[in-house]
């Protein structure tokens, strides 16, 4: 519990990013953020920065939105709209609003909600029962991702949890939504954060090397998105379909890279990401992960 408004905590994070990049708050001439009605918007941080914008947008969006809203922010830098964008997302998940699904929020809520499949630890275990089922991997993997992010949130000091678990914690936690234990589960925290995109020739001039974006594509869909219990495998992603163009539009292939960065709300999705981007075979990830 921060004991503070989202408002406070994104302007905070976006004065951080301004501060460690040397530009101040009348270079930045556009913004855009996500999130679930469980933000500040873009207007607001804008007003309370003091910042006057040649464009801003609020996209509702969860896990991929960070990404997407990169590939948006290089159009419009390329396009001419903007010079210096500054993306966000801030929160209060662990104070604020919980993530999950209001009634008559979308239209297939009405096929969720009566069986409680309403909050994203049944969404997603849902499609992560099937996978093990179909490629016999067990909840073990899960564990082994577990430990391996425990140790890295271990070294950093602003992480909420530091202590090192075992893969018999991890086994030995308790159930919360089949398979998912407890140190299956990501928490929900009070946060904000913010990055700025610009062309590369102003970020040469800049107080911190650039990272270059080698290639944005956006949001790619299944089929099915908004009805993904259609989906030949139920746990099928975009990344299936768009892979091929991220990383033939970068040059680069899964071989090249030395870091990844996968989304980890639960376990499993880290788990199959690794075969979505092609990074091992269907059903390989478990044996890979070990390594």
């Amino acid at each position: 519990n921060a004991g503070r408004s989202t408002l406070s905590l994104i302007c905070e994070a976006v004065g951080a990013a301004l501060k460690d990049s040397g530009l101040t708050r009348h270079d930045i001439d556009g913004m855009v953020s996500s999130g679930h009605a469980d933000s500040a918007p873009a207007a607001a941080v804008a007003t309370a920065m003091g910042m006057r914008l040649n464009y801003f947008m609020d996209m509702d969006g969860g896990g991929g939105s960070s990404e997407s809203l990169i590939a948006l922010s290089t159009g419009l830098i390329e396009a001419g709209v903007c010079k210096v964008v500054v993306i966000y997302r801030g929160l209060n998940g662990g104070s604020g609003r919980r993530i999950g699904q209001k009634p008559g929020e979308r239209p297939d809520a009405q096929f969720r909600q009566p069986w409680g499949w309403t909050a994203p630890v049944q969404w997603f275990a849902i499609p992560a029962m099937r996978y093990l089922h179909e490629t016999g991997t067990t909840t073990r993997a899960f564990g082994d991702i577990a430990v391996t992010h425990r140790y890295h949130a271990s070294l950093n000091p602003k992480a909420l949890r530091r202590d090192l678990i075992t893969l018999e914690d991890h086994q030995n936690s308790r159930w919360i939504a089949k398979p998912f234990r407890l140190l299956d589960c990501c928490q929900e925290t009070d946060n904000a954060g913010a990055l700025i995109v610009t062309t590369r020739e102003r970020a040469r001039d800049l107080r911190q090397p650039p990272v270059v974006i080698m290639n944005a594509v956006g949001r790619g869909t299944t089929p099915n998105q908004a009805w993904q219990f259609r989906n030949p495998r139920i746990y099928e992603s975009g990344g299936q379909y768009l892979r091929d163009r991220l990383f033939g539009l970068a040059g680069v292939k899964p071989a090249d890279l030395d870091l990844v960065s996968m989304y980890d709300a639960f376990t499993y999705e880290a788990l199959y990401q690794y075969e979505t981007w092609g990074f091992c075979g269907h059903g390989e990830a478990g044996e890979f992960v070990k390594d």
